[in-house]
């Protein structure tokens, strides 16, 4: 009997070493490969599916929002004030015109670009330090990552640089993004779901990212404004990768310095 308990014991000892390596293992994997969801160009009519969503999985986000779509669309300010509350998201500045769509125009006057993410600071409620994102302009100035937007020619980057630093000199802590979840003219999403998930685990295999183990997804309010399916692909997605064994990482701890 002496031996018998003995083998049991070990045997149960073993089982628990595996629990726990499988365990390990998970979590490693998890901390390997974080997503960070961001939203652009928000308060719009998507952005109450996006909330929902996110309260209901409990995800953290960053939304990037326009300061003249809260003054001028319905329900604007109450959709800022919703999302403000939560503490799952954070907003950040995409501007107050979004270069009202004629960037290279809005890239040509350095001060004028930094006063128009300072007024939709206003807008906004914002304080420096500002996580912001510019219009059109996937480029980041951080304190520990520096990139430019590697999508313009050699000649744009020559013109806007200085509008970067400048920017990032007047308290904003600017993040671009390394995938983003395509729409079309219409706002309809481009990929479905399964297959971002599929082009998200191709990426990660080659871990090609501005921070190892980190992607910053780029997607748009207006994505999730289907009466229909704006809540079921936002909620398919968090569920699917999850499944996956990513994690949600908060924008606030994408850079360790940042506040």
């Amino acid at each position: 009997m002496g031996e018998v308990h003995d083998l049991m014991s070990a045997l149960f000892r073993w089982m628990l070493a595996g629990i726990f390596l499988v365990a390990c293992a998970v979590g490693a994997q998890a901390a390997d490969k974080t997503i960070f969801l961001t939203f652009d160009d928000g308060p719009l009519p998507g952005t109450k599916n996006i909330l929902s969503v996110l309260s209901q999985e409990n995800v953290p986000a960053a939304m990037f929002m326009v300061g003249l779509h809260v003054e001028t669309i319905p329900a604007g300010r109450e959709l800022l004030a919703e999302a403000k509350a939560m503490s799952l998201v954070t907003i950040g500045n995409h501007s107050y015109s979004h270069a009202n769509n004629r960037y290279r125009k809005y890239y040509s006057n350095t001060q004028a670009v930094v006063a128009d993410m300072l007024h939709a600071n206003d807008v906004l409620g914002l304080k420096p330090i500002v996580h912001a994102r510019l219009p059109g302009r996937d480029v980041f100035r951080l304190p520990t990552v520096s990139r430019e937007d590697l999508s313009i020619n050699v000649a744009q980057w020559e013109r806007e640089w200085l509008d970067y630093e400048f920017v990032a000199e007047a308290g904003f802590y600017l993040y671009g993004w390394d995938f983003e979840w395509v729409h079309s003219d219409d706002g309809k999403p481009v990929q479905s779901v399964d297959r971002l998930v599929s082009e998200i685990d191709h990426l990660f295999q080659y871990g090609r990212f501005t921070q190892r183990g980190k992607m910053i997804l780029l997607m748009h309010d207006e994505m999730f404004q289907d009466q229909f399916n704006g809540q079921e692909n936002l909620q398919a997605l968090t569920r699917t990768l999850r499944q996956r064994g990513y994690a949600f990482g908060d924008i606030r701890d994408y850079a360790p310095s940042n506040p």
